[in-house]
């Protein structure tokens, strides 16, 4: 008995499918299910079109004069949907495409033949063409002229399009020919423009290149990671849910390397770091999914944790559109404090933890440290708050012997070991204050926890694994803690994070400090999916002179990270005063076009630097007419349509929008801004933005 045909969907279908008129869409939708069910039925009438570049490319009617167009290759039993338009148009996306299969790494790719001569086969190596005269001043030599065919399709070039990439001289001329390369060729080449070599990208793709390719076997080629990250092949039980549901490319398709990171098995902890909007969280959901169908019992669970409520609530939000129902009772999404504070009622731990310090009891418990600090010292009061945090929390130090060995590096202030026996009875007494009131400090909370689990590990629930989201912002005691919840072995902790992103962590952590070792399973991601390159340029540009780390005791760097979008580049406004600012704001709101027929509405956010000027904004909105709706600790409302949402830097963390409008004081940049904490928050709320952004300073 023969097999059935398999039918697969390009994200180019499902993106213009997104497009269509409701009228449209229907029919087009019925079409699809029945064309699925049976590709080869007799009343599918394939159509040969007139020049086009690829014969395996058919044309075949839905409705009236409205046309898909299929890939049916001439043997085997694939078929690829890949576009559908009017006659006309669709005829003429088809005439230059070509559906084919990358001798060297055997992923299928879909490339545009514009101006595209026929190329020598790639067993004859290319040599370099000569290099271009302009105004009799010689042009820059190709950036990849030292490279043969296959080393360039070992990247993911399309074979077909080798001579247009040798031309490339500057990142300009990269950039231009982005649209028409397959996403891991475009990052494989601008990686190798950085300075990597051809062996560093592969070995970090986890890529191997040594298999015998079958040029035609378009059923082994839906297989790859690179092939999956632009194809999905469908079946009776996924093709309605999969056109029915609002078009979220993430639940659907993954880039090449997140697929590899996101699926199999790992031998210990893996870190993942990736600038804004290179896809962290959708990895870590991917990841998450992964484990819990294939890697969990059912007596175990794999833990989600993130940083913030807000976070936490949005990934399972998207958890619910991505998973099974079967999946979801094996996943568990809480950030960490909702876990803490769980684990301490459990166990009968009556102490509340203090978020905020500045709240009666802990404002109360504070001063009365202070008042037995030795006056002697002549030290400010804000030298033992800083020495708190970055000493006596931070390192867990819980005794005066501890305290006498401590590291203090950086702190400014050097401290004999008299002086520290002076200094240690503020932090005792702020500790026994607290105690007397039944709170506990965050930290403290996080280590007694983490003394307990290591005490006795049959007190925390069973967990296959965890996965952790916005790495960056956990502090020592939290990554100990996070060890301590599972046992070491293959598959335990999955971190993604951003040290560009840091804006809750009131100290940096080192992963391996803490007893997580990431030796061999550190990767990147480098393309950014969320923001035009012109709104990354200017968030990277406020961070200029910043210092950011991996993670992990060394340091990052964001001079690798490309987008795949462009648009206008943000605009930077000075103003005097919140009502300027209000109207500056509006004027962005309404210079956009509206969405087009068939599409969901844009999303706008105005993100301040504090609630009071947030809350001032919404009332001048307001105002003018506009109907706004705040995103709180409780709730994001990011599901509401027609409105502006208004929120503060902290708050918009995670999330994304069309168009956003961020309001600070001007003491946040230039000279004038000394504290690199302001500037990455600017660099969060300004990467937020998908297609448009203005920087309002008052």
């Amino acid at each position: 008995m023969s097999l059935k045909p398999k039918v697969a969907l390009s994200s180019e279908f499902l993106a213009q499918l997104a497009k269509l008129p409701s009228s449209i869409h229907t029919k087009v939708l019925k079409w699809a299910i029945g064309f699925q069910t049976n590709p080869t039925s007799s009343g599918t009438n394939y159509e040969n079109i007139k020049d086009a570049r690829d014969p395996n490319l058919k044309s075949v009617r839905v409705d009236g004069d409205w046309r898909g167009i299929v890939f049916k290759p001439s043997s085997g039993d694939v078929y690829v949907l890949l576009y559908v338009g009017p006659h006309d148009e669709a005829y003429r996306w088809a005439e230059n495409r070509k559906l084919t299969i990358n001798p060297v790494t055997g992923a299928m790719q879909l490339i545009t033949l514009e101006h595209v001569k026929e190329h020598a086969p790639a067993s004859e190596v290319t040599q370099p063409a000569e290099p271009a005269l302009t105004s009799a001043v010689q042009a820059a030599p190709p950036l990849f002229t030292a490279l043969d065919d296959r080393e360039l399709m070992s990247l993911g070039v399309p074979q077909e399009l080798l001579g247009p990439v040798r031309s490339i001289a500057s990142d300009t001329e990269l950039d231009a020919m982005q649209d028409r390369l397959p996403v891991e060729a475009y990052e494989g080449l601008f990686l190798l423009a950085a300075g990597d070599t051809v062996s560093q990208v592969l070995t970090a793709r986890e890529s191997r290149i040594d298999k015998v390719v079958d040029t035609e076997d378009f059923a082994t080629a839906l297989n790859t990671p690179e092939s999956q990250s632009r194809f999905v092949v469908v079946d009776d039980e996924n093709l309605a849910a999969i056109l029915n549901a609002p078009l979220v490319q993430w639940r659907i398709f993954l880039h090449p390397s997140q697929r590899k990171l996101a699926e199999g098995d790992r031998s210990g902890p893996v870190r993942v770091l990736g600038g804004a909007g290179t896809g962290k969280t959708v990895l870590a959901m991917h990841r998450a999914k992964w484990l819990a169908e294939n890697r969990s019992s059912d007596a175990q669970k794999v833990l989600f944790t993130t940083f913030t409520r807000n976070l936490a609530t949005d990934i399972e939000q998207n958890l619910r559109t991505l998973c099974s129902a079967a999946t979801l009772e094996k996943l568990e999404i809480r950030n960490l404090d909702a876990w803490v504070h769980g684990f301490m009622r459990s166990n009968k731990l009556e102490h509340r933890i203090v978020y905020e310090r500045q709240q009666d009891g802990p404002r109360q418990a504070w001063e009365a440290a202070l008042a037995v600090k030795d006056s002697s010292l002549d030290l400010p009061e804000n030298f033992y708050e800083q020495e708190l945090e970055k000493v006596i929390l931070a390192q867990g130090i819980t005794t005066l012997d501890e305290y006498r060995k401590a590291r203090r590096t950086g702190r400014g202030v050097l401290l004999s070991r008299a002086k520290r026996d002076a200094v240690w009875p503020v932090f005792d007494e702020y500790r026994g204050q607290l105690a007397s009131r039944k709170l506990k400090e965050v930290d403290d909370a996080y280590r007694e926890v983490t003394s307990m689990l290591d005490a006795d590990n049959s007190l925390a629930p069973t967990y296959s694994a965890i996965v952790v989201d916005e790495t960056q912002d956990f502090g020592p005691q939290a990554l100990r803690l996070l060890r301590a919840m599972i046992s070491e072995g293959p598959n335990d902790l999955f971190f993604v994070g951003d040290g560009h992103q840091r804006i809750y962590s009131r100290h940096r952590a080192a992963m391996s400090k803490c007893g997580i070792d990431i030796r061999g399973r550190s990767r990147k991601l480098y393309i950014n999916y969320r923001t035009t390159d012109e709104i990354r340029r200017k968030a990277v540009a406020l961070l200029e002179g910043v210092e950011v780390d991996d993670l992990d005791d060394g340091q990052d760097e964001s001079g690798r990270y490309r987008s795949l979008t462009h648009g206008p580049a943000p605009v930077e406004v000075q103003v005097v005063g919140m009502e300027e600012a209000g109207e500056k704001v509006r004027e962005f709101l309404h210079q956009w076009p509206k969405a087009e027929d068939g599409q969901s509405p844009h999303s706008y956010c105005v993100v301040a630097s504090s609630e009071k000027s947030r809350d001032t904004l919404a009332l001048l909105l307001q105002k003018a007419g506009e109907r706004t709706v705040t995103i709180t600790a409780q709730s994001n409302h990011t599901e509401e349509q027609d409105v502006v949402h208004m929120a503060t830097m902290h708050r918009a963390k995670g999330l994304e929008f069309d168009y956003v409008a961020v309001v600070a004081p001007g003491s946040y940049v230039g000279e004038q801004s000394e504290d690199s904490n302001r500037r990455q928050l600017l660099y969060v709320a300004l990467t937020r933005a998908k297609r448009g952004a203005i920087l309002v300073l008052c």
